[in-house]
């Protein structure tokens, strides 16, 4: 478990993943709220990936991530594009992959935050 900047996987994997919910748009067909939900959530999942690459002992920025993994997630039902169905499952595996990689790095942010207030 490491409490270097930059190098823990699973916070790489938000970023990546948030990154590809941005790009969606660009290959499969939306409609103007599928487009702008998978634009404003997946940039907002990979800022949160980048604060957690570069502040490890930020465990709050996980819990950002589940929920934000879980709007994803529910967005095509709430949001009314479920009938798109390129951009609803891309909206339901981005979401649940976030909601996993957010919940795996919890106890790895946990211990990085837990050795670095002991350094203090």
């Amino acid at each position: 478990m490491s409490t270097s900047p930059w190098t823990r996987p699973h916070d790489w994997a938000e970023v990546v993943l948030g990154v590809v919910a941005v790009l969606t748009p660009l290959w499969m067909q939306t409609d103007t709220a599928a487009m702008w939900t998978l634009i404003v959530l997946g940039a907002l999942v990979a800022i949160d990936g980048l604060a957690s690459l570069a502040m490890p002992g930020l465990v709050y920025g996980e819990g950002i991530q589940i929920v934000l993994g879980a709007l994803l997630f529910v967005s095509p039902w709430v949001i009314g594009y479920s009938g798109l169905t390129g951009a609803a499952w891309s909206s339901w595996i981005i979401g649940g992959l976030t909601m996993i990689a957010g919940a795996a790095a919890l106890p790895v942010a946990n211990a990085a935050h837990d050795r670095m207030a002991g350094q203090h």
